[in-house]
């Protein structure tokens, strides 16, 4: 199962397949996410920003249901990614991170079967709460990878309904 981090969507949306140019990918999204292919967890669906056009398509139909992923998340893993970020983190920094670490906490509790999609790139000269989602996966030997690499692994294409 991939696990997309919000910024999946908001790229995607911004750059690539606007909702109202591409509905074809934001309806293969939500078949994706029922047959659980890939889904999102509550921490990160919140993120996206209250009142956009990506808040707005969430609350049409199932989609949000459809993209949610319904596990409770371990505590004690969120801590031990976020301490892959600094185990002194202050309170400016733990915001900067934002929800990152459970994301990437529900990766870990199932590593064999779940894997991070993000946007951001590997930089592993950052410290502390500049860290990257790619980085700190790597250190818990979480699986991870861009959204390009998840639509070529699930084959994503403009006329996927055909293929049903």
């Amino acid at each position: 199962m991939y696990l997309l981090d919000a910024n999946v969507l908001i790229t995607a949306h911004n750059l690539y397949y606007p909702l109202q140019r591409v509905p074809e990918f934001w309806d293969w999204l939500v078949h994706m996410g029922e047959t659980g292919a890939l889904k999102m967890p509550l921490e990160i669906l919140e993120e996206i920003t209250e009142g956009s056009e990506l808040e707005q398509w969430l609350k049409e139909g199932d989609n949000y249901k459809s993209l949610k992923l319904d596990d409770d998340v371990d505590p004690s893993l969120v801590q031990t990614v976020t301490d892959r970020y600094a185990t002194d983190l202050n309170d400016a920094e733990i915001i900067q991170i934002g929800r990152d670490p459970f994301l990437i906490a529900y990766a870990l509790a199932h590593r064999a079967d779940r894997i991070v999609v993000t946007v951001e790139a590997s930089k592993p000269s950052t410290k502390r709460a500049n860290r990257k989602i790619p980085d700190v996966c790597k250190d818990l030997d979480v699986r991870w990878c861009n959204s390009f690499q998840m639509l070529t692994n699930l084959n994503f294409r403009t006329g996927w309904r055909s293929q049903l």
